[in-house]
């Protein structure tokens, strides 16, 4: 999951609407309930939803769920940390080694290499941000799967 889903979530990004914000806050409780929310070994997700949320757990629906995961991430029921391997010039050695994604952005190359080393095709979440609505169709062919919740922002 892309960080801007819990930002948005906290209503902190001015281009979404109360649709895209309701959705976010469904989907993170979607997570909390039913899904495994996967994690690098070295704590990089962790870091950026640190550095964008507040781990008190207020006062946003992004920031809860931040101290929910911060509470659970060592629980296997609900997180899962996944290896990836540092790379010079991708980020990672999982990252695709495609051209087509050169100008993706290495800080969120991460969930690409952990989604990928993962080996269980799951879904990367994103609510507002363009670069992966660019980089969708490469993404895809090489077997990330994103969702989209907020499909309305990635116009233009």
């Amino acid at each position: 999951m892309d960080t801007n889903v819990a930002v948005v979530a906290n209503g902190k990004s001015g281009q979404a609407d109360k649709d895209c914000i309701l959705e976010c806050i469904a989907r993170l409780r979607h997570i909390q309930e039913d899904c495994l929310l996967l994690l690098d070994d070295r704590n990089r997700i962790i870091d950026e939803y640190r550095n964008n949320l507040n781990p008190s757990g207020q006062p946003g629906p992004g920031d809860a769920f931040f101290l929910w995961l911060w509470q659970n991430q060592a629980n296997q029921e609900y997180c899962r940390n996944i290896a990836v391997t540092p790379h010079e010039d991708r980020g990672f050695e999982e990252f695709p080694d495609d051209p087509d994604l050169s100008t993706f952005d290495r800080d969120d190359r991460k969930f690409v290499a952990v989604a990928l080393a993962s080996e269980t095709e799951p879904e990367v979440l994103n609510a507002s941000d363009t670069d992966w609505w660019h980089h969708r169709q490469t993404l895809q062919e090489h077997g990330v799967e994103i969702v989209f919740l907020c499909p309305e922002l990635m116009e233009g």
